[in-house]
Parts: C-alpha cells; structure tokens; sequence
C-alpha cells in the first residue's frame, strides 16, 4: 500500500509575501518617457457596485487624452510607489516577505507598444526595483501583463484583437526577461479569462459590435494570447532554464443552487468556461467541449499552422491564481442575478458577504485547491487573495483591521487543510499588501493592505504610509511558517 507521510504545516521554502499590478501602485503616467496604458484612461466608477474598467469607447479615450492633469483617471496617479519604492519595499521587509509579484508596465519600456528601442529610463526604474528587492533577499515574482496594454496599440491595430500584438509582445518580453534573467518566477498574462468581459484584457475597444461580434473579437483576442503566452515559455527557458513560467487564473468556484442535476451541470458549464483558459496554458491544447460551446455560438478561431504545436510543446511550469469568492448558480433564467461588482451568482444563505458584495468562503479555497490539483498536478501558487475593506484611521491615528485578520486567517487555515490533502502549493501573496487603487472601480476607499496609504479617491492625502493591525499579524504568519495564526 502506498503510504506518504501527511505535512503538518506550509513547506520551509514557502513563498510568503504580496501582489500588486504596476498601473494600480506605480504612478509617474507622464515622466521619464513613459507612455499611455490602456489602464490609463479608464475613470472611476459612479459607485463600489458597478465596474469601469471597460467603460472605454473612441469617443472617451479622445476625451481622456485630453485631460492633462487625470484627476478622473486614479490609475495615472496609483500611490506613487515610482517614487516610494524603496520605503514601500523596506516595510515589506519588515513584515518578513519572502516574495513580492510586481508586474512591469510594457508602455513604460515602449510607451506606444511598437518601438523597436527601449526606454532607458523605464528600465532603469524596474532595474533600482529589482535591486532593492535582491537587498532584502525577496524573490521577485513578476507579471508580464496585468491589464497594461500600451494605448498605443490599441489605437493603431485594436490591440490583441489583431495578430501582430504578439510580435510586439515578444519584443517587449525578449527584452526585459533577459535584461532580469535572474528572476525564478514570471506570469505571462494575469487573470487571462478576463480576456472573455472585455477591453481591459483584450487593449480592444468594442464600440457598436453586436453580443456575438464582441464574443468572436474577444476569443480571438485570447487565442493570440495563448500562443504569446506559449512563446513567452519557450523563450524564457531559452534564456533561463531554471525560471519558471506560469499562467494566471481569476478562479471562480462554482457552486449548484441546488442538487437539481440542471442546476449541477449549468454549475459544471460554468466552471468549464473558467477552466477552459488553463486547460490550454497547462494541457496544451483546446478543451473538446469548447468545440460546442464555439459552434452554438458561432466563434471561428482563426490559428496559423503551427499554433496547435506551439501550445502543445510549450505548457506553463505552474499555475497560479486569484482566489476572492465562490459564486451560486441556478439553471432557473427567472432567478435573479446578485451582482456584486465582480462577483456576480446568485446569494449563498450560508455566507458573509464583503462591502462590495464579495461572498467570503474560505472552504472554497480548499476546495479550489483540490480540484485544480486534480485536474492539472503541477504546481499551484496563489497569486491574489485579500479583502477589500473601508478601513478607517481611529482616534489613537490607528488602523485596527481585526477583520482582515480574521479573512485571512481563516483562508490560510484551508491553505494548510488543502497542503495536508496532498495539494502542491508554493506559495500565497496576498493581495495588495499597501493599499493601491482598484482594479474594477478605480476607488482608493477599496483598501486591502497591511499598510494604509493616507490618499483618498480624489487623490487629495499626504500619502504617509501606516502600518495597520494586519501587518503586524502578518509578521508573525510569515516568521512562523504559518504556525501563528493568532
């Protein structure tokens, strides 16, 4: 009989530490050469309920180019760590990471996408980043792209809408994968299932395209993708055989509204259609049952002769992903839909929800955990996971996040329940360990971090850094391997 020896806790190299995005911390949209993201002309949502990172159309990014000062684009101004970086790195320091995921911004390197020579200056920034990181022994993990599309290509080609966009990319991904050869562990695209809502994954504007032309768009958009991602790998073990690519998932747990076998297999479609992106970055090729869902609705993908070989000989060496909430759903069209900015599924009875509607089920971490691992058994890394909260300084000029600690606390408990399942897992980078501007709302109110930066949405604050409760219940996570969750 097989027999392995069950683990007690987190393994000794476990990478404990902190995920940002470079359009939500860095700032300086417009000094030292950089150039327009894609994310730097989306605004602030009306409220934390709704989404406006595709809130983008010709006629709004005419009307954000000409807004010089962005006082309505919170992600040119993010919390500045352009120039704080060193404070910021220092403090992570002090909580003990032993890693921290940045993302490099390609239009700070090529500011419209397409140059053929790089900007110094960008690179310089990301050389003193990767430096001070190496001075405090913490393991860069870095992200290709994280909805960082330079705006220009968006403009000239509709951006991964077109094919020539992976040449672009690889320009870009050559380039600053050998200048930092030294870093173990890279992500090609973040959250590439995104890529199926729209704009900010796809850097293509949809502006009077019927439902189904917007599907076609957007899983071509994808495919292209897929073979960047794929040649990304290849290249990488070119330069580094020892580096480590990943894929990365926005993981969406689903759950039957009911034992109703309806309900089940619409919640095993769903999953499918989550589980659709990874299956092609780790398997290597398209899932059978993408083949209906592409025929019902009517999608062509169009591939080049060697795509299919490309994909299949270069799969990713880990998966790593986002992990937030698990959602409901019912097979029953007349059930109403509870949105809750990204989080959108029906109400489960048996959870807490976050203020933006983000339904909290740590159990649903072990569950992703074992399902990912049966399905793929390679080595799984999560990437994202944290709570958004309003947190308020109190009158001693404290923030004291008990509620954070009690999110995270009780998400590392099913990590450790998951490891002694059996689950390969190197490590969790929570997310945002400082407070930075939100991905789907662009709000600075949506605070995750161990460290409050003093700016609010209107970008008015000193932007003093403060550490909260959480950091230092952190500290004492990281130094004992996750053995003190008090």
């Amino acid at each position: 009989m097989y027999h392995k020896n069950i683990p007690d806790n987190f393994p000794p190299n476990f990478l404990w530490g902190g995920a940002t995005s470079a359009n939500q911390i860095e700032g300086a949209w417009n000094i030292d050469g950089k150039g327009l993201s894609d994310a730097d002309v989306v605004k602030k949502a009306d409220n934390h309920r709704s989404m406006s990172m595709n809130d983008v159309s010709k006629e709004s990014i005419e009307i954000a180019l000409k807004d010089k000062k962005g006082q309505d684009y919170p992600k040119r101004r993010g919390i500045d760590f352009y120039h704080h970086y060193k404070e910021d790195i220092k403090l992570f320091a002090e909580m003990g990471f032993k890693a921290f995921r940045i993302s490099i911004a390609w239009s700070r390197i090529f500011p419209n996408g397409d140059e053929k020579e790089p900007n110094e200056k960008g690179l310089e920034f990301y050389d003193n980043v990767l430096s001070e990181l190496k001075k405090y022994n913490i393991e860069p993990v870095i992200t290709l792209s994280h909805y960082e599309m330079p705006l220009g290509l968006t403009l000239k080609y509709n951006g991964w809408a077109d094919r020539r966009a992976i040449n672009d990319f690889m320009r870009f991904a050559t380039l600053v994968m050998t200048r930092y050869q030294d870093v173990k562990y890279w992500i090609s695209f973040n959250e590439i299932n995104t890529s199926s809502w729209g704009f900010h994954e796809t850097g293509a504007l949809e502006d009077g395209m019927s439902e189904q032309a917007k599907l076609q768009m957007r899983y071509q958009a994808v495919h292209h993708q897929f073979v960047a991602s794929a040649m990304a790998t290849k290249k990488l073990h070119e330069i580094n055989p020892n580096a480590k690519m990943g894929c990365m998932l926005a993981r969406m747990q689903v759950y039957p509204d009911t034992p109703n076998p309806q309900d089940v297999l619409k919640a095993q479609q769903m999953d499918q259609q989550n589980l659709f992106y990874t299956d092609v970055q780790v398997r290597g090729e398209y899932p059978e049952y993408m083949n209906r869902y592409f025929d019902e609705h009517g999608i062509k993908i169009a591939m080049e002769p060697d795509d299919q070989q490309l994909l299949k000989e270069n799969p990713v060496d880990f998966l790593s992903f986002s992990y937030y909430m698990t959602n409901v759903v019912s097979a029953d069209p007349e059930k109403n839909k509870q949105i809750g900015n990204m989080a959108m599924g029906l109400p489960n009875k048996y959870l807490e929800e976050t203020p933006w509607g983000w339904q909290i089920d740590p159990v649903g971490l072990r569950i992703t955990l074992n399902e990912l691992w049966d399905r793929y058994r390679i080595p799984l890394f999560i990437v994202e996971n944290g709570m958004g909260n309003l947190d308020k300084v109190s009158s001693d000029g404290q923030i004291h996040d008990d509620y954070r600690i009690d999110y995270l606390r009780r998400h590392i408990e099913q990590m450790k329940e998951a490891i002694k399942d059996g689950v390969d897992l190197m490590g969790y980078l929570m997310w945002g360990p400082i407070d930075l501007i939100s991905f789907s709302t662009s709000e600075m109110s949506k605070r995750y971090g161990f460290i409050y930066v003093d700016q609010d949405d209107n970008g008015d604050g000193t932007l003093q850094r403060t550490s909260k409760d959480s950091f230092y219940w952190y500290k004492k996570v990281i130094e004992s391997n996750g053995k003190d969750l008090n």
